[in-house]
């Protein structure tokens, strides 16, 4: 399926240093707030508990803070699940109390203020789960990494396998950095998003780099800054589908999905876009940065065909 009539001709390579400028503004944005205060890590990551509560009206935050607050739990930290007649509550861990003792403790001050208070569900996570579970997150994202540099110096080139790995650093540290800018609550359902934004930002470079490899062995007289951005407009109609339908998927399970899977509809729409646009500016024009020419991804030679009229290598 074609989205053009005819093959667009946009110079993409041309504003690549743009595109430098503005990957660069946003990764030291999303660095910066990852340094300065971090992720709001959920429940998975920090152990606790969470207590989640219904009210028959429209709840009222700042007045729940203070019940609790005078109940001894002045750390802990509300929001609203799903809609404003749902809050959740999150206690951090502590060494005295279980998790039981807890909830009953919090729901009986809040029913004090607010007899119609409901208690509707309550989740406990031990410290040393969560600690164990932030470890094994990382580690996956690693091997995933290393397991992609492989991969992709195996198939094309190990200049490709650069701009790639660059592509997939430069996608994740932006997804982490909108996730610790807007203070969205980062858990497991996010850091599994995370890992698909990889696999799917991986995927739309490596078709983007199929082409540029087959057109440089068919465009022997053009260069490689020629090459890759006829590889590239050849492909957008094929990365923008993929891209809009996607989008329309993720976009549905963010209105309707519920809250639950909400920071996961996030991640993808905000990984997808990024993606996207990390396939052409990332990736592409680092493999072109680091000098790929033709020569590179031209087939070994035939001890037969040696000196037989070959186009000689500058």
């Amino acid at each position: 399926m074609e989205l053009f009539k005819r093959e667009p001709r946009i110079d993409f390579l041309g504003k690549r240093r743009l595109g430098v400028v503005l990957s660069a503004l946003l990764l030291l944005a999303s660095i910066g707030s990852l340094a300065m205060q971090g992720l709001n890590l959920g429940i998975d990551f920090t152990g606790g508990t969470v207590v989640e509560v219904g009210y028959p009206e429209a709840a009222d935050l700042g007045r729940i803070d203070g019940v609790l607050e005078d109940a001894g739990y002045g750390d802990a930290v509300t929001q609203f699940f799903g809609t404003q007649r749902d809050v959740m509550i999150r206690v951090p861990p502590r060494d005295v109390d279980e998790s039981a003792v807890i909830s009953e403790e919090v729901l009986a001050a809040l029913q004090a203020d607010s007899p119609d208070a409901e208690l509707r569900r309550v989740e406990f996570v031990g410290p040393q789960v969560g600690r164990e579970l932030t470890e094994q997150g990382l580690l996956a994202m690693l091997y995933a990494l290393g397991g992609i540099l492989v991969y992709v110096a195996f198939r094309f080139e190990y200049r490709f396998a650069i701009g790639s790995v660059a592509a997939l650093l430069h996608d994740v540290i932006l997804v982490l950095g909108f996730f610790s800018i807007t203070r969205m609550q980062f858990d497991l359902t996010v850091l599994a998003a995370v890992l698909a934004i990889i696999g799917y930002s991986l995927n739309d470079t490596i078709v983007v780099f199929d082409r540029i490899r087959e057109n440089f062995l068919k465009l022997r007289k053009a260069g490689p800054r020629e090459v890759m951005n006829i590889s590239i407009n050849q492909t957008l109609s094929r990365t923008l589908i993929t891209s809009f339908t996607t989008l329309l998927v993720v976009g549905s399970l963010m209105l309707v999905g519920g809250e639950l899977i909400r920071g996961f509809a996030t991640a993808l729409l905000v990984g997808v876009l990024i993606g996207t646009y990390s396939s052409i500016y990332v990736a592409s024009a680092s493999a072109l940065a680091l000098g790929v020419t033709k020569y590179d991804l031209l087939p070994p030679e035939k001890e037969e065909d040696q000196g037989e009229g070959q186009e000689e290598r500058p």
